[in-house]
């Protein structure tokens, strides 16, 4: 069995003091994918950088205090990438110091760690989004084809900051003309769905489900209210899709409970 484990620490340092380290001692996950983790590996104490048990990989971002991805792994990792310029199209290295995305390889699979842009309807954070979508999907093509060819599956965990479908957010009415759930960023996850041919895990394992929400705002009681949003994907390769036993949220029992806005999403592989 491969347990995976992804997670939107918003800010890692942060969430190390509010809870992180206590879940990570009692985690059964083989593989973490961490996204926002806004800091520089000296900055993190010992035994988050380097905790004992887990091979670690961080990869922060050049702009100081934002995104940053992180992969824990049980096993060493064969091998190691930061960014995906170089393999999609032109301008995917704009993105390659941005903490925005790490793979690496264990055996028989490819896990990446993915922090998409948030954006912004009309402003150049939306403009940097579009550029960075554009880029991964070509890059993801790619990478399925590789991987295939030398018999691996892949596995691309994170934040990609956009609800698929109607049933991914509790107020999709009011949020149509919102990034993270305009219809070119949702098209834009179909065609990584079926033009890429990835599978969303959770989704395939809960067709009918109502989110399962892993994101919600410290504004308000959204917690509370379940009103939250699922931009939190496990995102795999058929063959390794169909191996995915189980998958869920690890939502918090309280709202004071939480180290995060987002939940950790979990799926378990049987290979």
């Amino acid at each position: 069995m491969l347990t995976v484990t992804s997670v939107n620490v918003n800010g890692l340092r942060a969430a190390a003091k509010k809870g992180f380290i206590e879940w990570l001692a009692q985690t059964d996950a083989d593989v973490i994918c961490l996204q926002e983790v806004r800091a520089e590996p000296q900055q993190l104490a010992a035994e988050v950088r380097e905790p004992d048990g887990w091979h670690t990989v961080h990869a922060p971002a050049a702009a100081k205090g934002r995104a940053g991805v992180s992969l824990y792994t049980r096993r060493a990792p064969e091998r190691v990438q930061i960014g995906f310029g170089g393999f999609g199209d032109a301008g995917s290295e704009e993105f390659d110091d941005s903490g925005r995305y790490v793979e690496v390889d264990l055996p028989g699979v490819t896990v990446a760690s993915l922090y998409l842009p948030s954006g912004e309807v009309g402003t150049e954070r939306q403009d940097e989004k579009e550029r960075f979508m554009d880029a991964f999907l070509s890059y993801l093509k790619g990478l399925r084809v590789r991987a295939a060819a030398d018999g691996r599956e892949v596995l691309v965990c994170g934040d990609w900051n956009i609800a698929h479908q109607e049933v991914d957010l509790k107020n999709w009415k009011g949020n149509k003309k919102n990034s993270g759930f305009l219809p070119e960023e949702r098209e834009w996850l179909t065609r990584v769905f079926d033009e890429a041919a990835y599978v969303d895990v959770v989704r395939a394992l809960h067709p009918d489900e109502e989110g399962p929400y892993s994101w919600w705002s410290y504004r308000g009681r959204a917690f509370d209210n379940d009103t939250g949003w699922r931009i939190d994907y496990q995102v795999a390769t058929l063959g390794l899709a169909g191996r995915a036993v189980k998958a869920w949220v690890e939502r918090a029992a309280t709202h004071g409970e939480r180290w995060s806005d987002h939940a950790p999403v979990t799926a378990v592989f049987n290979l």
